[in-house]
């Protein structure tokens, strides 16, 4: 990461290129040693290092969503590290700014809160130790040394994804219009750090007034707290907003949830060659307007030839001949961009395996004791994800559907519609359990699971969205509550035996009841360009994967919080999960596609006090 300022940008710390999408992309705030950033809008990142990453279906998803004025995916500004602090890899990251504006001297005798730039602090930079980077007080404290200041602890957002520093002087003085100087000071009671003990108390000439920051919460907060200035940091711009505001402590979860769409690469053509030369047609198809010679001097300087080059270039311009003369059938039908998991439950479930750069399948016998309700076991011993970062929101998560969200509650990555957007390419393998579908349906229409469905977990799931004010949304269907719930407990039996842990096995769920989707897929990736190292692929051979799920299943009847868990009834709180808990079934966010939410053990094995709705009850 680097400090955008009119001089020469300072390095002050690192973050691995999939935190930018996950945890601190644009516009979220980093919290770092001593100082708090925010991750600055696409404006103003340096290109120069910046990567194009290739994968047509996710890049049509993205201008679905934002126009289709994208002309590409691109990966974070990156040049590889030297033992030279001074040489150009320093001054290349993404680019950050400081906030919020406000500090506070931690010397406790002084506690004085201002702004950055009031002239109280001076920024000492550390060009070896980006992570000693500090602003300190000029009030010298103890000894004559000038004690650090630190990032004033609380902000404000609101649900349209505005972010502004928090109104200390109209907070304090209640909104009084005010004159001359007003120097603030910050105090806390205790060692807690509760924001009951924390207060603010102006220390200017025949002021005196003071404030508790308890009044900035709840329904208190309601009232003291002025409307929204439609403020965005990231941007460096205002827009018309006069939401209500909300105080937020600094580093508070629900500050930032990003909006991503994530993509399989999947095989175009079942020869390598082709595979690679349909995946970069929209750039190579230009060549083809040149004569020859042109071309074959052409073809080696462009970025993506380093995949080709193996092949050769008398090869690859055979290749391309060939297909510019095919018909191409480039019209996408209407609404097919946004369906990224159609396409991919067509290559796992096709009868021939495939062995192309980057997606790989195999065959696998499905273990004898679970032959009635598992169709087909397919091993994925390569495959590569990327992911787009299109917006994020504030306050409340986006859907988990998340191109479902509003577009209004979406926040900007541009001051302008955004011509690029960031993304992350992992590659790993997995293993696709495809269910047999008329089992599932016949499981489906039972009347004891229906009701389960109709009084329990659909008013809840109903409740939970009323709670948001959010419109009445789609229920995912029983289907995806069950094989939801399989991948988590499988994840979990996974994780004992492969070597890796729980948060770095994801999912993948497939259901649709129309289109007769019901599989899943658990698997397993890093951002190595070799992606991970066999161990849950070599889980999936038949003699060792029905030992895991009957284990899975057998641990899955029984929580450590039973009763408790077991009778769990999601209408009382509004809750999108019934028989789950943290003991039994719930993942880290890194690995369950849903936020832990549509899970239910009841529907997949006899509980302590459910046996009815049990899909494997039978099986067991």
């Amino acid at each position: 990461m680097t400090g955008a300022s009119d001089s020469q940008p300072m390095r002050v710390g690192a973050l691995r290129p999939n935190q930018l999408l996950h945890t601190y992309g644009v516009g979220a705030m980093a919290d770092l040693p001593n100082l708090s950033v925010v991750m600055l809008g696409l404006d103003f990142w340096n290109l120069e290092r910046s990567a194009y990453v290739e994968e047509d279906r996710l890049l049509a998803a993205v201008r679905a969503k934002l126009g289709p004025q994208v002309d590409g995916l691109r990966l974070p500004p990156h040049v590889p590290e030297t033992t030279n602090p001074f040489e150009e890899w320093a001054r290349v990251g993404a680019p950050v700014g400081l906030f919020p504006n406000w500090l506070r001297c931690t010397h406790q005798r002084c506690n004085q809160l201002a702004r950055a730039d009031s002239g109280l602090f001076e920024l000492l930079g550390h060009p070896y130790q980006p992570e000693k980077i500090r602003y300190v007080h000029n009030c010298r404290g103890n000894g004559g040394a000038r004690p650090t200041a630190v990032p004033a602890r609380f902000v404000l957002a609101c649900d349209d994804g505005h972010l502004d520093d928090f109104p200390w002087l109209y907070f304090v003085h209640r909104g009084r219009e005010l004159e001359g100087a007003h120097p603030l000071r910050m105090s806390e009671r205790g060692t807690t750090g509760e924001v009951a003990d924390v207060s603010i108390e102006c220390t200017g000439k025949d002021c005196g007034a003071r404030r508790r920051m308890v009044d900035a919460f709840g329904r208190a907060g309601e009232e003291n707290l002025p409307a929204c200035r439609g403020r965005h940091p990231h941007l460096g711009t205002f827009s018309p907003c006069g939401r209500q505001t909300r105080a937020l402590v600094l580093g508070a979860t629900n500050s930032w949830f990003p909006m991503m769409l994530r993509a399989f690469t999947l095989p175009r053509q079942s020869n390598p060659i082709r595979h690679l030369v349909s995946e970069f047609w929209r750039n190579l198809e230009v060549l083809t307007t040149l004569p020859e010679d042109a071309a074959k001097r052409i073809l080696p300087t462009q970025r993506f030839w380093p995949e080709l080059e193996p092949y050769g270039v008398d090869r690859v311009w055979a290749e391309i001949r060939r297909m510019a003369h095919e018909e191409q059938d480039e019209e996408p039908e209407p609404g097919d961009e946004l369906d990224l998991l159609t396409p991919e439950w067509a290559a796992f479930t096709a009868s021939s395996t495939v062995d192309v750069p980057d997606f790989k399948t195999r065959r696998e016998d499905v273990p004898r004791r679970f032959r009635r309700v598992i169709d087909n076991v397919v091993l994925v011993p390569r495959l590569r994800e990327v992911t787009a970062l299109y917006g994020f929101t504030r306050i409340d998560a986006p859907e988990w559907e998340v191109t479902r969200t509003n577009d209004d509650r979406r926040g900007p990555l541009s001051s302008a519609e955004p011509s690029w957007v960031p993304c992350a390419e992992t590659r790993g393998e997995g293993i696709f359990l495809r269910f047999n579908e008329e089992r599932l349906a016949e499981w489906e229409t039972r009347s004891a699971v229906r009701f389960r469905a109709q009084e329990m977990l659909v008013p809840a799931h109903d409740l939970w969205r009323a709670q948001r004010h959010l419109p009445r949304g789609e229920w995912p269907g029983l289907r995806y509550v069950l094989l939801h719930t399989f991948a988590h407990v499988l994840i979990r039996e996974l994780a004992l035996e492969s070597g890796y842990s729980a948060a770095g096995i994801g999912e993948r769920i497939y259901a649709d009841r129309q289109r007769q989707m019901a599989g899943v897929l658990l698997y397993t990736a890093a951002p190595d360009s070799e992606g991970t190292l066999g161990g849950l692929v070599a889980l999936g051979q038949s003699d060792r994967l029905g030992t895991l799920i009957s284990r899975a299943l057998e641990r899955a009847e029984l929580c450590s919080s039973d009763p408790l868990c077991a009778e769990h009834d999601p209408r009382v709180q509004g809750r999108l999960y019934g028989a789950a808990c943290h003991a039994c079934l719930f993942s880290s966010e890194t690995s369950c596609e849903r936020g832990n939410h549509y899970l239910d053990r009841a529907l997949l094995v006899p509980t302590l006090t459910d046996s009815d709705y049990a899909f494997f009850g039978s099986e067991q």
